[in-house]
């Protein structure tokens, strides 16, 4: 655990008392503050009372009056579409408003650490997509590097639930946009931004809010170096923003579209290959194409990020390559899962927006496509001209019809998953691939992506024998 600093025998309010907010509150008290817990659902309050905790009703007039800080969690609206009425009270009574994630940066640094040749160091890495899948290659590269690693953020732990790392260890963070909105301390050693493409426009007030957002990261304080995906004009744009100029080597400018020039630090992927380019001279190259947990595209892209993280962390070329070869790859995410008979069968219930899902597209050949799901905003146009590797559609969720029909391939509504894979599968030849990629979300049917990409692997383990 990091205990919170900085409000001894001060009270901090806890909005939301999921995994997050429980870890929070934990760490309030373990820093000699009481946290005042309060979550609008009676059984998390439970949940928190039994661990000793004090529920207050922050929707009651007076609940700021003694209070120092509100940190809520972080799937609470606090401007847009409308700020949530506990963090509206708050901002009108004065409070401050932050977040775990700022309290960790506040509370992260040790005074033991004077005694370290290697201080603790921390690697934040944000984006649209890719996230998870950079965060978990690069704790697997410093694993397999003999390097302390933890995992934490949106991925693995609550970042306040951490054991306070040792001599070199390295503490990777997986952030979110709602993540970096709002916290009031964002320091890491290493940011990375992997790319941008539209998601969360109602809570961030449309793509200039989301962008906005997501750049916090790098303008809270700086970190010391900046990793940033260019194949997007947003992502150009922050290069040129944090860089002194073109041989400043604080700035890695990663791509996976084409191959990058100039006199400063360039990694980028092109047929297969990741190459690394110092002064105008290639220092390094790796060979993706065999790596069956980063398949496509959008997976070497990753691969960019976490090698360029993971470079200036000390780790050479090599040590880095012989542990990508290694990567098993994410559930739900690119997932081979089973082949058969000249099939393969991949599971990327991950892909939830239309971006993440024409990567996947793009990553296969000869694709059995099943999708469908809650229809996110904006609608499916983004994915016209983008299904060519696509043989036929299976459509599945609540509104299969009216999916079915904005799509530019054969499709068929299945509605369920159980439907849609006995279809897949029955018209699947040799060298197909069937594809879970729903470019929608799952809560018209499962309680979350995960529970989704489970019931697609059950139902083709199923038939599969």
């Amino acid at each position: 655990m990091i205990p919170v600093k900085g409000y001894e025998g001060a009270k901090l309010a806890v909005l939301g008392l999921g995994r997050s907010g429980l870890a929070t509150a934990r760490a309030v008290r373990a820093g000699g503050a009481e946290a005042l817990c309060w979550d609008d659902n009676p059984a998390a309050r439970e949940a928190a009372e039994a661990e000793g905790f004090t529920c207050r009703d922050l929707h009651k007039p007076g609940a700021f009056d003694d209070v120092a800080a509100l940190i809520t969690s972080p799937g609470i609206p606090h401007l847009y579409p409308k700020p949530n009425p506990v963090i509206r009270a708050a901002m009108e009574a004065g409070v401050p408003v932050d977040n775990d994630i700022g309290l960790f940066f506040r509370s992260f640094a040790d005074a033991d650490w004077q005694m370290h040749d290697q201080p603790p160091r921390v690697v934040a890495v944000t984006g649209s997509n890719g996230k998870s899948t950079t965060v978990a290659l690069l704790h697997h590269i410093l694993q397999e590097a003999g390097r302390e690693s933890q995992l934490a953020g949106n991925i693995g732990r609550g970042v306040l639930d951490i054991d306070p790392p040792g001599e070199g260890g390295v503490v990777v963070l997986e952030l979110s946009s709602y993540q970096t909105e709002l916290a009031r301390a964002l320091t890491p050693d290493v940011a990375v931004f992997t790319n941008l493409s539209p998601d969360h426009l109602d809570r961030h007030g449309g793509m200039g809010g989301y962008f906005a957002a997501k750049r916090r990261l790098f303008a809270e304080g700086g970190p010391d170096r900046a990793v940033i995906g260019i194949d997007e004009d947003e992502g150009l744009f922050l290069a040129g923003q944090l860089s002194e100029g073109a041989s400043d080597d604080r700035v890695i400018r990663i791509s996976a579209a084409r191959k990058l020039t100039g006199a400063g630090w360039q990694v980028f992927a092109r047929k297969g290959f990741l190459s690394e380019y110092r002064k105008g001279r290639q220092a390094a190259s790796i060979d993706l194409r065999e790596m069956t947990g980063l398949p496509g595209a959008h997976n070497h892209q990753n691969a960019c990020a976490a090698y360029a993280a993971a470079r200036t962390l000390g780790l050479a070329p090599r040590v880095i390559g012989d542990a990508m070869a290694t990567f098993p790859g994410l559930p739900h995410r690119s997932q081979t899962i089973a082949e058969a008979a000249g099939v393969r069968y991949v599971n990327d219930s991950k892909a939830t927006n239309l971006d993440s899902a024409v990567k996947a597209l793009s990553a296969f050949k000869n694709i059995r496509w099943i999708c469908g799901g809650l229809e996110k905003d904006g609608g499916l146009e983004a994915l016209k001209g983008q299904t060519g590797n696509v043989q036929k559609a299976y459509v599945i969720g609540r509104e299969a019809a009216g999916f079915a029909l904005q799509l530019d391939v054969e499709a068929e509504v299945c509605t369920t998953m159980a439907a849609a894979v006995e279809r897949a599968m029955a018209e699947a030849q040799a060298g197909d691939t069937v594809l879970l990629a729903p470019a929608a979300a799952s809560f018209d049917q499962y309680d979350n992506f995960e529970q989704r990409g489970e019931d697609f692997i059950a139902e083709v383990k199923k038939r599969l024998g």
